[in-house]
C-alpha cells in the first residue's frame, strides 16, 4: 500500500497562528484555491486511487471533497484523522505562545507521551492521539495491501504518522512541518517474514508555486464566528 496523506488548505485559524486542535473552521479562499491547486495536480501524477479517507473536521473534509471531485470517488470519513483535540474545555484554541505553559503535559514535557490519563486542562494526550492515528494507519495497510490510498488530515496527523510508523518511543515525539495541501509518501511493504515502511517523499508542494509571495495579513484579525465564516 502506498499511503498519501495530505494537509488540509488554509484554514481561518491558521491566519492567527494558533494551533486548532478541535476548533472547526472552514477553508480560506486561499485554502480553496490551494484544494483546487492540488486536485489539478495530483491526477496528472497519481492517475489510479482506490480509496480517499478524510479527517470529519471541516477544514479537511472541504480539501478532499475538492481533491475526490478530481477522480470522481466518495469520500470516506474517518475521526481517527482529526487533529489532536488539545483546546481549552470550550473548545476555543490556545494560541502557539501559550501551549507550553497552557498544555505543559505535554508541549513543555520531555516525556509527552508518558501519561495516559486526561491532560490538565481537559485535552487529549498525545499518546491516546498517537493510537488512533496508528490505529487507522494498520488498518488501511491490512485493508489495502498493494493499492494507493489518499488520506486528508491535519499537521498533527502527519507527525503521528511518523511517530508510529518510524516508532520513535514513547518519550519522543517527530516534529516535521507540513504546508498547506502538502503531500506526505508513505509506503507499506511486505517482505518474505516480515513488514516495513519506506517514506517516500514529506511535504511536497509542487502545486503551490504561483502561490509564492501572497500577502495574507488582509485576512489577519477576522473574528472566529461559531467556526464558520471566520
Amino acid at each position: 500500500m502506498r499511503l498519501y496523506l495530505i494537509r488540509h488548505g488554509q484554514s481561518f485559524v491558521n491566519l492567527k497562528d494558533w494551533n486548532q486542535g478541535n476548533l472547526d473552521t472552514a477553508l480560506t479562499p486561499k485554502g480553496i484555491r490551494q484544494a483546487e491547486a492540488l486536485a489539478e495536480f495530483l491526477p496528472a501524477e497519481l492517475p489510479t486511487v482506490d480509496a480517499i479517507y478524510a479527517s470529519t473536521m471541516r477544514r479537511a473534509a472541504e480539501t478532499a471533497e475538492i481533491v475526490a471531485a478530481a477522480y470522481a470517488m466518495p469520500v470516506i470519513a474517518d475521526p481517527r484523522l482529526r487533529e489532536v483535540g488539545n483546546n481549552r474545555l470550550d473548545q476555543t484554541p490556545f494560541p502557539n505562545e501559550e501551549l507550553p505553559g497552557s498544555y505543559a503535559d505535554y508541549w513543555a514535557s520531555e516525556r509527552p507521551f508518558s501519561s495516559v490519563t486526561p491532560a490538565t486542562n481537559g485535552g487529549e494526550t498525545f499518546m491516546h492521539f498517537r493510537i488512533r492515528v496508528g490505529q487507522f494507519i494498520e488498518e488501511a495497510a491490512t485493508r489495502h495491501q498493494g493499492e494507493t490510498v489518499l488520506a486528508v488530515c491535519h499537521g498533527g496527523v502527519v507527525e503521528c504518522a511518523f511517530d508510529h510508523i518510524f516508532n520513535v518511543g514513547p518519550w519522543r515525539r517527530c516534529e516535521v512541518w507540513d504546508h498547506n495541501t502538502a503531500v506526505t509518501c508513505f509506503e507499506h511493504v511486505e517482505i518474505p517474514g516480515r513488514e516495513t515502511w519506506r517514506l517516500h517523499y514529506h511535504n511536497r508542494i509542487p502545486h503551490l508555486v504561483d502561490f509564492e509571495g501572497e500577502d495574507d495579513q488582509a485576512l489577519h484579525g477576522t473574528p472566529l464566528v461559531n467556526g464558520d465564516d471566520a
